[in-house]
């Protein structure tokens, strides 16, 4: 009797513990069933699947045959739907509007006009199935700002990888060109401090501070641009020296780092210097082409908004020398996009959001078919490619258990006709539902 009395005094504590009101509550467990499933591991679909998600991870997968559902679960049906891992796209610019091409907005915008527009972009490039993105030029730093609310639940939006202001030279494109000498624009941090580099000691010091500032990733306009004024966008904007400084150092501060090229030159150099991703690749020659296979350099090319710069952008203020550059770009961009895919040049999905509106980031898919990708590819490009290329593998960009719950779903099969990526159904980020049903929550 007494044995029992001791017993009952050790296991009272240990029930009361359990149920204290203070303990963390068990992890929320859903069942998804999804009629198709494409989970870009491979190219293959699995039908009559089932996810288990718990808490923001997904546990298990299976099919309705081995995996039980209990009576009274949290059950979404998707069975009429095309599942697939949340989508990425790895150049986007969250604080930018496509409706104000017209330069008085570089002077009559603070700071604050682009915080508010990042708030409400990010929600539309969730609602369009894109449940992660790399930020890459936005003013300082608001990208690190924007994805630390959202990483806080503060505001809804993809998960970001942020970098800082793009750096650039002066003169070059992302310096105010082709103003008076006393026309200038000042916000904290100094431009000139964190934007503009010339020579490879201010390259370490620039890269090292945008660190310390907290972005995850590094973008060099290695050269000119479309969207700036008095320079060409074939022309190389920094040697090599300074390029190789800048992949290093970003490379020593544990941060991928990205190259803005449209020119030949420009591409080569940032190959050889270690970049990770060129950005548009517009003008690669067939050695650039051969260098970023030889080195595992990831291209992401933006061949989508051609379509907006030279329609809807002119309306809103774009001006004769960018419409110039655009229609010499253009359409030799997607031909060396696909003479860099059929050549096995890695892949990776980007828009350059924000050029053209937010939440049209899935219209691209169409153009990388229509330009030598199979649909599974294409969506390869904006899933488990796009994982690799941030770093973010371990975490998005497959539907495995313990990676995190970003699933979407549409209608139809995107794997027959990839146009369907436009018009998502279904939105689920961190295992919480953001879009059902075609309507955003």
């Amino acid at each position: 009797m007494k044995k029992l009395a001791y017993l009952f005094l050790f296991i009272l504590p240990v029930f009361a513990f359990a149920q204290s009101p203070d303990a963390p509550p068990a992890p929320h467990i859903t069942y998804i069933k999804a009629g198709r499933l494409f989970d870009a591991t491979s190219d293959a679909v699995r039908t009559n699947a089932v996810i288990v998600v718990e808490g923001d991870k997904i546990q298990k997968l299976g099919s309705t045959s081995d995996i039980d559902i209990p009576a009274n679960a949290d059950v979404i049906d998707l069975s009429a739907d095309t599942v697939l891992p949340g989508l990425i796209d790895c150049h986007t610019h969250l604080s930018a509007r496509a409706d104000r091409y017209n330069p008085i907005y570089d002077f009559r915008d603070t700071p604050f006009d682009s915080a508010f527009a990042a708030v409400v972009n990010a929600r539309k490039t969730l609602d369009a199935g894109f449940t992660t993105v790399r930020d890459v030029g936005s003013p300082p730093f608001l990208a690190v700002d924007l994805r630390n609310s959202i990483n806080d639940g503060y505001i809804p939006g993809p998960r970001v990888v942020a970098s800082g202001p793009a750096i650039s030279i002066t003169g070059g494109h992302g310096d105010l060109n082709s103003y008076s000498p006393q026309t200038s624009v000042w916000m904290f941090p100094k431009e000139k401090d964190f934007a503009i580099v010339d020579g490879v000691e201010q390259m370490q010091h620039t890269v090292r501070a945008q660190v310390k500032y907290g972005v995850d990733v590094i973008k060099v306009l290695a050269s000119g641009g479309v969207l700036s004024k008095g320079d060409s966008p074939g022309a190389p904007q920094f040697t090599f020296d300074e390029l190789k400084m800048a992949a290093d150092t970003a490379h020593q501060a544990g941060r991928k780092i990205a190259a803005h090229a449209h020119g030949a030159q420009s591409i080569k150099d940032a190959i050889r210097a270690g970049f990770d991703s060129i950005e548009h690749a517009s003008l690669v020659d067939d050695e650039g082409i051969a260098l970023a296979k030889q080195h595992g350099t990831y291209f992401v090319m933006d061949i989508y908004n051609d379509d907006y710069l030279l329609g809807n952008a002119i309306k809103f203020g774009l001006e004769k020398e960018n419409i110039d550059k655009e229609r010499k770009l253009g359409r030799t961009q997607r031909e060396n996009f696909a003479k860099a895919f059929k050549a096995g040049v890695k892949m990776a999905f980007g828009t350059d959001a924000g050029v053209y509106p937010h939440g049209d980031n899935a219209k691209q898919f169409f153009y990388m078919v229509k330009y030598g990708m199979t649909p599974a590819q294409a969506i390869h490009a904006a899933t488990s490619n796009a994982a690799d290329l941030i770093g973010r593998s371990a975490e998005v960009g497959t539907l495995l258990p313990g990676k995190f719950a970003d699933i979407v779903a549409v209608k139809g099969d995107p794997l027959s006709d990839v146009t369907t990526l436009e018009h998502m159904d279904f939105v689920m980020k961190g295992g919480t539902v953001y879009k059902s049903d075609g309507v955003a929550k």
